[in-house]
């Protein structure tokens, strides 16, 4: 096999095993931002309930919100 052979690539690659998002870690941002008590003990209470964090929680509902308002340009 020659140097040039180990470096082209293939047609097909089977990734079925593959895991996602190993390498992938967004990045987080420490902000600033009022709420209001009941937004705060409503997504605390949530939270605890499911066992994740409140942020977590919080940045879920807000992707969500996203996916389901963004504007396609």
């Amino acid at each position: 096999m020659s140097m040039k052979e180990d470096y082209e690539m293939k047609d097909e690659y089977d990734f079925s095993k593959g895991v996602g998002g190993r390498f992938y870690k967004p990045h987080k941002k420490s902000i600033i931002i009022r709420l209001d008590d009941d937004i705060i003990l409503f997504f605390k209470k949530k939270a605890s309930e499911e066992r994740i964090g409140y942020q977590t929680l919080l940045n879920s509902a807000l992707r969500e919100y996203i996916k389901n308002h963004a504007v396609n340009e």
